[in-house]
């Protein structure tokens, strides 16, 4: 049962409609997509917005839905140091016609953008190199405190990993965030939740061998060993 005040929290963002970013598209028994909303005062906020939506696993055979999954993972790695977007509400119902109903809606990562837009806005040459492989560094470093947590991202490439640069050289100041965490999950391994994540970053990446080497030194500063097959 949901109280009146959950009822009427979720009728309001429910409601709320903004620009769509990425089309519903139907998976999953359902149908997903993310709005863009703009505030009254100029910021942006985010709104995952599914119906009948769901996943399925051991604890949850009948069906749980992905955005309770997604919002579990985001609030696990922000406590592990990982910057992700912030969840400012989330919220699911029951809907006789239509089954589940889920809403996650998340604060703009400000100043952010995806790191292969990073590179094709000229980025890596304005920064420097020395500022670059401190941003690969950075990179490793962020994933290897989920995988510390025992958290996998589950389907990492290039565009969930977002960066922000200011300033060049030594004084550059470089920050990593990442996206995308719905088919994020807890493994029992810390190991294989990095094999699993690292390889399919590997795969899909267009880093050069030189920069996934910086990368990977920065990664296993943090995760202390090294991933076998990297």
């Amino acid at each position: 049962m949901y109280s009146a005040r959950a009822a009427e929290n979720f009728a309001y963002w429910w409601q709320r409609q903004g620009d769509w970013v990425e089309e519903p598209n139907v998976r999953r028994g359902g149908q997903s997509g993310v709005q863009r909303i703009r505030e009254e005062g100029g910021g942006l906020l985010y709104a995952k917005r599914q119906i009948g939506h769901i996943y399925r696993s051991l604890l949850h055979p009948f069906g749980r839905p992905t955005v309770l999954r997604e919002r579990d993972a985001l609030l696990s790695l922000r406590k592990l140091g990982v910057k992700v977007p912030e969840v400012l509400y989330c919220g699911v119902q029951r809907d006789p016609q239509e089954g589940w109903r889920a809403l996650l809606v998340t604060a703009d990562l400000g100043g952010f953008i995806e790191v292969d837009r990073w590179y094709a806005d000229g980025g890596r040459e304005a920064c420097g190199e020395q500022a670059h492989q401190r941003l690969l560094q950075q990179i490793g470093m962020t994933l290897a405190r989920m995988h510390l947590g025992n958290w996998q991202h589950g389907c990492i490439y290039s565009k969930h990993i977002f960066v922000r640069v200011s300033g060049a050289g030594e004084q550059a100041e470089v920050e990593v965030a990442l996206l995308d965490l719905e088919k994020s999950r807890r493994r029992f391994s810390k190991n294989r939740a990095a094999r699993h994540d690292m390889r399919q970053l590997r795969r899909h990446s267009s880093w050069s061998e030189a920069d996934w080497q910086q990368l990977i030194y920065g990664y296993q500063t943090v995760f202390g060993s090294s991933i076998k097959g990297l």
